[in-house]
């Protein structure tokens, strides 16, 4: 068995869904759980074909995204992962709803940070075993960072 690590290659405003799934309608039932959650959310999808014709399968409502999508699952390769781009929205106003898709194995990370997808290569095929989301902590949070985080939540609108 290889490991190897692939980086997801995204921009900034970002933010990063990787998950498993298993049926060919994930694509479709994916692109319909992002739509309902958040109407102006811009997306791209790409998930990986296990069997058949293995094709990278892709939707969206932004080219520019999917086509990012589609390059990721490529370079991470694995059967049945899938690799969700979002724009003008956060995972945590989603990631319900993709994890309620019945094809669903699992989500790995939601992030807008660096992420590096570990994936191994055996004889069958290649797998992701994990991924590295972001970096280590740096300390502990003291009294100024939880006043800090509690009116970031508060001016992203997350809390009253």
């Amino acid at each position: 068995m290889e490991l190897a690590a692939v980086r997801i290659e995204k921009p900034e405003d970002v933010n990063v869904v990787v998950g498993q799934a298993h049926f060919i309608k994930t694509i479709e039932d994916l692109h319909e759980a992002l739509a309902q959650s958040a109407p102006a959310l811009r997306f791209g999808i790409a998930f990986c074909e296990a069997s058949g014709p293995r094709l990278v399968r892709r939707s969206g409502n932004a080219p520019d995204l999917v086509d990012l999508a589609v390059r990721n699952a490529q370079a991470i390769g694995a059967g049945h992962a899938f690799v969700v781009l979002l724009r003008e929205g956060f995972p945590v106003s989603v990631l319900n709803a993709l994890k309620a898709v019945p094809e669903v194995c699992g989500v790995f990370c939601a992030t807008a940070n660096d992420v590096e997808v570990l994936v191994a290569q055996t004889a069958t095929g290649r797998g992701i075993v994990g991924v590295v989301d972001g970096g280590s902590p740096l300390g502990v949070e003291a009294e100024a960072d939880v006043a800090e985080r509690k009116a970031l939540l508060r001016r992203f609108g997350y809390k009253l």
